[in-house]
C-alpha cells in the first residue's frame, strides 16, 4: 500500500492547526538510524486508508516528495469528538526487522460449536486483538481462531492460538493464558404458573 506525503518545515501548535484547516494531517517519520522527519499528508486520503486493516499491519510505501521509504504505522491520534486525525507516526523498517504490532483475532465456526448447537449458548469474544512480534512482511492482517469445538466446559485460552510461521504472540501481564471468549448459557429454570388458592368452604350451621 502506498501513501504520498510532503515534507514540512513549520512546527508548533499554530502551524499544525493551520495545516489541519487546509485539509492536511501532520505526521512524523522516524527510525532506521535516520533523523526524524516531519511530514504532512492529505487528510481525507489518510482517513480512508486508516479504515483498512492492512494499513495497520502491512509495510507501507511512504512517498515523501518523490523519495520512497518502507514504513509501518506506529501511532495515530484522533480528535476526541470530530472525525479528524490530529497526528500520525510512522517508523522506517526493512524487510527483516522484527517489530511488535497489534493483530486482530478473527473467530470462526462458533455457530457450529457444541456451545451454540447443543447448549444454545451465546458466545462473546473477550480478546479481539493480540500483540505479535514479526517482520513486517510476515505480519498477518488477522489470525483465525477455530471455535468449532467450543463448549461451556472447554473454553480456549490464548496459548491455543496458532500463529503463522515467523510470528510470535506476546502475552502481557501475569496471566499468560487468558480465555478468549465467554459462553453464556440460557436460564434453565422456567417459572411455573402460580396455582390459585382454594376458596374456603362455608361452615354449616
Amino acid at each position: 500500500m502506498q501513501i504520498a506525503a510532503t515534507a514540512r518545515n513549520l512546527q508548533g501548535t499554530g502551524a499544525s492547526r493551520r495545516l489541519r484547516i487546509s485539509g492536511k494531517a501532520p505526521g512524523i517519520v522516524f527510525g532506521a538510524g535516520q533523523d526524524a522527519q516531519k511530514i504532512e499528508i492529505d487528510h481525507n486520503n489518510l482517513f480512508h486508508a486508516l479504515k483498512k486493516e492492512a494499513f495497520h499491519t502491512s509495510i507501507l510505501d511512504l512517498d515523501i516528495d518523490g523519495q520512497s521509504s518502507k514504513v509501518v504505522l506506529r501511532d495515530v491520534q484522533y480528535h476526541p469528538f470530530r472525525a479528524q486525525i490530529l497526528h500520525i507516526d510512522f517508523q522506517r523498517v526493512d524487510e527483516n526487522t522484527k517489530i511488535e504490532s497489534k493483530v486482530a483475532l478473527r473467530y470462526e465456526n462458533a455457530d457450529k460449536s457444541p456451545a451454540v448447537v447443543a447448549e444454545e449458548g451465546t458466545v462473546t469474544p473477550l480478546i479481539t486483538e493480540v500483540s505479535v512480534l514479526a517482520a513486517p512482511g510476515k505480519t498477518p492482517e488477522f489470525i483465525s481462531v477455530d471455535l468449532s469445538k467450543l463448549s461451556s466446559k472447554v473454553i480456549p485460552g490464548l496459548q491455543t492460538v496458532k500463529a503463522p510461521n515467523g510470528v510470535k504472540i506476546i502475552a502481557r501481564g501475569s496471566n499468560k493464558n487468558p480465555v478468549l471468549v465467554s459462553v453464556k448459557l440460557p436460564e434453565a429454570a422456567v417459572v411455573a404458573p402460580v396455582a390459585a388458592a382454594p376458596t374456603d368452604k362455608k361452615k354449616k350451621k
